[in-house]
């Protein structure tokens, strides 16, 4: 499928906030990539930017770590809710789920001991379990949101642990090759941006050490391209079954636990952050580690992203980098809302199908039945809801369970007249019937 084009108007606008936020920021280089419906729509870039030219992501690294563990689970070599010691048995931090590590709720502590592990180079897994404490939980399991870059250093060893491969290896035969991310490395590969952090009043650059994050590399250690980031982007907008099922990168976007409990404009799924504005939600993740920032946020209801990077530490902008490429996204929506798909006529039904649509009644609510893209589905019509959607459940033609919505799991069941005229639908115990003023 063809992607059109940006409108250049967009793309002037686009180009035009770059500059501006280059001009103030206090970075050598400000690159910022546009996705939509699968490809890389626009690049705005100012300073010294290399087309190709890597980065260093920072902790958007743990959104392939999640998808990881959300793999080994999906291939039932784990489940969410194990606690850790099952997988690393004798660890002083085992008394926490993997869903909780994901999640930031584990109440773990922000860092492993010794010195800042982004600066100093890591060690390898074996001694970095084996210097662990039981003090480095710092809250109660789910007391509340806690960020922890430890937290994704476990999770890289149960996914050496339960995947028979170190997380390096796994991460680039599960994700990296199979989606093309041949730019996506462990350690930079030229051409990259040098990363620096800028003296605060002498406008001068020292550039920062690039090192081996060891067993922490699960919680930051890669490098990526705009070009590269970008594909990753729109695999999260829209899964490849192949790689990862849909249903699970849908439940990696599901929130774990608020970080924004005033506001409720941030949050936490399984391994993706989530930002809130207005009426619009976003996933993806933030990203730093010495000399770099960086950011990748997806609209997964327009299949509309942004990825953007900066080598500098520290970005001057109202909300740092992450709100900027927020602030770019929100412009793309805002001026090119994505365009609904052309209507074409579906399939026929099933025989067994057709007396099921139409228009039905509970409680003085009117719904409607109809068949689209396999399945059935019913819409509120007096509410507004969002429809449900349901598919057969087994062999029995009366038998469906629902797979969005409201009634999402729930049973759908066919009522039918001794002489097998449908009669009502019986949906988790409310029960729709053609009249709409039964007598019941």
């Amino acid at each position: 499928m063809t992607v059109p084009p940006l409108l250049p108007e967009t793309t002037a606008r686009l180009d035009e906030l770059l500059a501006r936020a280059h001009a103030a920021a206090r970075v050598p280089t400000l690159v910022a990539g546009l996705v939509r419906d699968g490809a890389l729509a626009h690049v705005a870039a100012a300073g010294d930017y290399r087309p190709g030219e890597q980065f260093r992501i920072g902790s958007i690294t743990k959104t392939l770590t999640a998808a990881l563990v959300l793999a080994l689970r999906d291939e039932g070599r784990l489940a969410l809710d194990d606690l850790l010691y099952r997988h690393l048995p004798g660890t002083p931090v085992g008394a926490v789920t993997l869903r909780q590590l994901l999640g930031h709720a584990g109440g773990v502590q922000r860092e492993p001991d010794g010195g800042w592990w982004e600066r100093h180079g890591g060690t390898d897994v074996d001694t970095f379990l084996a210097t662990l404490t039981a003090d480095k939980v710092a809250y109660p399991p789910l007391h509340g949101f806690h960020y922890s870059n430890l937290a994704y250093g476990l999770l890289g060893a149960v996914v050496a642990r339960v995947g028979g491969a170190d997380w390096r290896e796994q991460a680039e035969k599960r994700l990296l090759r199979p989606l093309g991310l041949d730019r996506t490395t462990y350690a930079a590969q030229e051409p990259f941006a040098r990363g620096y952090v800028v003296h605060p009043w002498l406008d001068r650059l020292r550039e920062e050490p690039r090192l081996d994050a060891g067993a922490m590399a699960p919680a930051g250690q890669l490098w990526s391209t705009v070009e590269d980031l970008s594909r990753w982007a729109a695999f999260l907008a829209d899964p490849d079954p192949a790689v990862l099922a849909p249903a699970t990168v849908e439940e990696m976007c599901a929130p774990v636990v608020l970080s924004d409990l005033a506001g409720w404009r941030e949050g936490q799924g399984l391994g993706l952050q989530l930002w809130r504005r207005g009426d619009r939600v976003f996933a993806g993740h933030s990203g730093s580690m010495p000399g770099y920032v960086a950011v990748l946020a997806v609209h997964r209801p327009s299949r509309t992203a942004v990825v953007a990077f900066a080598n500098a530490y520290t970005m001057q902008y109202q909300g740092g980098l992450s709100a900027f490429g927020l602030d770019l996204l929100e412009t793309v929506l805002d001026r090119e809302p994505a365009r609904p798909a052309p209507w074409r006529p579906g399939t026929p039904p099933p025989a067994a199908v057709a007396p099921l649509t139409g228009r039905w009644w509970w409680m003085g609510r009117e719904y409607e039945a109809g068949w689209l893209d396999d399945a059935l589905v019913i819409t509120p019509l007096t509410t507004g809801d969002a429809p449900w959607r349901f598919e057969p459940d087994g062999p029995a033609a009366d038998r469906w369970r629902g797979r969005s919505g409201e009634n999402d799991g729930e049973l759908l069941q066919v009522r039918r007249s001794p002489s097998g005229e449908v009669v009502a639908l019986n949906i988790a115990t409310a029960v729709l019937t053609r009249d709409p003023w039964p007598d019941l």
